[in-house]
């Protein structure tokens, strides 16, 4: 957020996308990215969407772990374990 505002305001003053993104060290299209996905969020707004990626990589881990112990116990149930 900090390096898109900072962009937002090179580009007030005139800069180009291209030398605003060599500048920050990205991409045109990291740039671009960040501007779609970040451009209208507060800072508020951007905290609770890292939260919620963040419970979704837990729940994700969850379920993964969940589908190796089905499994297994599925080879178990067959006996061949």
């Amino acid at each position: 957020m900090r390096k898109l505002r900072e962009a937002e305001a090179k580009l007030a003053t005139g800069a180009s996308v291209p030398q605003v993104a060599r500048d920050l060290g990205i991409s045109e299209a990291t740039f671009h990215r960040w501007r779609n996905r970040y451009g209208g969020m507060n800072p508020s707004e951007t905290k609770r969407l890292k939260d919620l990626e963040k419970e979704n990589i837990r729940l994700k881990k969850l379920v993964a772990e969940q589908a190796l112990d089905i499994d297994l116990l599925k080879e178990v149930n067959r006996g061949n374990f």
